[in-house]
């Protein structure tokens, strides 16, 4: 292990992985850490690199001993025990067309569990992989900022979505898959920031959706509230990209 010694605002590179951490702050017994590495670098907080293994090596464990079940997959497993039962005395009976149906009853209720169980562990492994790319969508009216911008985000491993303006945003969160956050310039044609802000928080599809201001006015001045109902986080223009994207990943979770 290195250890280091280092004030705010340091930085240390690592040039085999082209990865740079910096010290954002230092509070108390609380150091604020920035990342920026490469989009195939993943970076995630300990602890969720930690719970991700401990149930997949829960899930590893329970699948030695037996199927994991949900509460849906037991009863479909009920099911089966019951119709093996019906299904003997049927045929016990000579009752073969009953026991015809029970016995189709029972292999359709195996395969639904089996199903269940799949859905399951796909979920699981999903939730922790440690590949998953953060989403942002950007929303800028000005091409040459929207351009570079966009590369930045791209470089510090975002998928960066963009929309020219409040109108195109709207209709791009009706259509796509919800982003992790929406970077959201104020003062644009069609619809501005303050009445999209408005046209998302009114959307119950889009509850919490994480909503950062980037702008050259102050929110005071747009009326615009900091909290659930309106933006999470007001950037000022001139920008510091640096700054952004390191809230933007400890948004996110990148950022230990």
């Amino acid at each position: 292990m290195l250890v280091l010694s280092r004030r705010e605002e340091d930085t240390i590179y690592f040039p085999t992985i082209d990865a740079t951490v910096k010290l954002v702050q230092l509070k108390g017994k609380t150091a604020r850490v920035g990342v920026i590495a490469p989009r195939d670098v993943p970076v995630l907080r300990g602890e969720l690199v930690e719970e991700c293994h401990r149930r997949l090596a829960h899930l590893q464990k329970l699948e030695k001993n037996g199927p994991v079940l949900s509460h849906s997959a037991r009863n479909l497993l009920n099911n089966v025990t019951i119709g093996l039962s019906l299904l003997r005395r049927q045929l016990d009976a000579g009752k073969q067309n009953d026991a015809q149906i029970t016995l189709q009853t029972v292999l359709n209720s195996i395969a639904e569990a089996e199903k269940a169980h799949r859905e399951a562990k796909a979920k699981l492994e999903a939730e922790c992989s440690l590949q998953k790319t953060p989403r942002a969508l950007l929303v800028e009216d000005d091409a040459n900022e929207r351009f570079l911008l966009a590369g930045f985000l791209r470089t510090s491993g975002f998928q960066v979505e963009q929309a020219n303006d409040g109108a195109e945003a709207i209709e791009f969160l009706a259509s796509h898959d919800r982003p992790d956050i929406v970077l959201l310039d104020m003062l644009m044609p069609r619809l501005n920031g303050p009445d999209t802000v408005r046209t998302i928080r009114s959307d119950p599809r889009h509850q919490g959706l994480k909503i950062y201001a980037v702008s050259g006015s102050n929110p005071q001045k747009l009326g615009v509230v900091t909290g659930p109902q309106g933006v999470d986080r007001w950037f000022q223009k001139p920008l510091d990209p640096e700054r952004l994207v390191g809230e933007m990943a400890r948004e996110v979770g990148i950022v230990a």
